[in-house]
């Protein structure tokens, strides 16, 4: 947020000196990263809040809320993008200033750049996949989905920043260096579609965050990796994973090998639930336990040979 805060303050500036209509762009852009990441600081913090007896299960969609207000803004700057860029394709104005405005994109470019690797392996931390050298950057697009709403609004974000820092650097050195003034303007609107992509994207991932969403198959897998190490459990009758902001709640009824007394299938049914609960992307585990039927139910990549 501090970052795209110094970011838009000189681009702006650099923009008034210079009249470059993709320097306005990527000044929009950034204004628009530092609101949103403000919004998304806030919300992350009341997402965090304990359950309360009229919240039982706790706040984790709050910043689902708070990512749907960023998507707001950061639709209005796109749509002022978009016209500015219109504008310049009918009245291209003249760039001057053309150091200012390159030293500006290239520190653009290096913090925007900064945090987009950051975020990058923050995703690889949140997927719980290890990854090294490229593999930060190719397994950042693979499990962004994974990540939570912050860390992917975040990636969309400053992916598009670094893209359009570097498409405004050519269209103010081209506009500068040649008489092809048009293209001020068209990479002005280029980066105006590109930020409506990131308000759509961001906003159906948090729609449906709101709605509430199935866990992902690998955090399904994982749960029942977990449940499935109790020799106990034979089968897993029925598993519902949700998730709310960043957690998971876990909803579940295990089958347990028959003739087991009430009293070691209630300790059984403890200890799984402690286990999980002690992931910390888990808000709560539910769990029932019922004798085996025989039938295999679950078809997880984690499920045991039946006996």
């Amino acid at each position: 947020m501090v970052g795209n805060g110094i970011l838009a303050i000189a681009k702006g500036a650099a923009f008034f000196i210079s009249g470059s209509g993709a320097m306005f762009a990527s000044a929009m852009h950034s204004l628009a990263d530092a609101v949103n990441q403000g919004f998304v600081f806030i919300g992350s913090v009341l997402s965090e809040k304990k359950p309360t007896e009229k919240f039982p299960t706790g706040f984790g969609r709050v910043i689902n809320l708070f990512c749907m207000i960023a998507v707001i803004v950061v639709s209005v700057m796109a749509y002022e993008t978009i016209r500015e860029g219109f504008h310049l394709l009918k009245h291209p104005a003249e760039v001057k200033g053309i150091w200012i405005n390159v030293s500006v994109l290239l520190l653009n470019i290096l913090i925007d750049g900064t945090i987009l690797f950051k975020v990058m392996k923050e995703i690889s931390q949140e997927a719980r996949v290890e990854s090294r050298g490229a593999g930060i950057v190719t397994g950042a697009f693979k499990h962004v989905k994974r990540a939570a709403p912050p860390t992917r609004l975040v990636f969309y974000e400053d992916l598009v920043a670094v893209s359009g820092a570097v498409l405004a650097l050519i269209a103010v050195l081209v506009s500068y260096f040649s008489p092809f003034q048009l293209l001020d303007g068209i990479v002005t609107i280029m980066i105006g579609f590109l930020m409506v992509g990131v308000a759509f994207r961001v906003g159906y991932d948090n729609m449906v965050g709101l709605i509430g969403v199935a866990a992902p198959k690998e955090v399904e897998d994982r749960i029942a990796s977990v449940i499935f190490e109790h020799e106990a459990v034979i089968d897993i009758f029925k598993m519902r994973i949700t998730q709310e902001g960043r957690y998971y709640h876990v909803e579940s009824y295990l089958e347990l090998k028959k003739g087991l007394p009430l009293s070691e299938a209630d300790d059984i049914k403890f200890a799984i639930q402690d286990q999980l609960i002690a992931d910390p992307d888990i808000a709560d585990v539910t769990l029932g336990i019922i004798e085996d039927n025989g039938i295999q139910e679950w078809k997880g990549t984690d499920t045991p040979e039946m006996p």
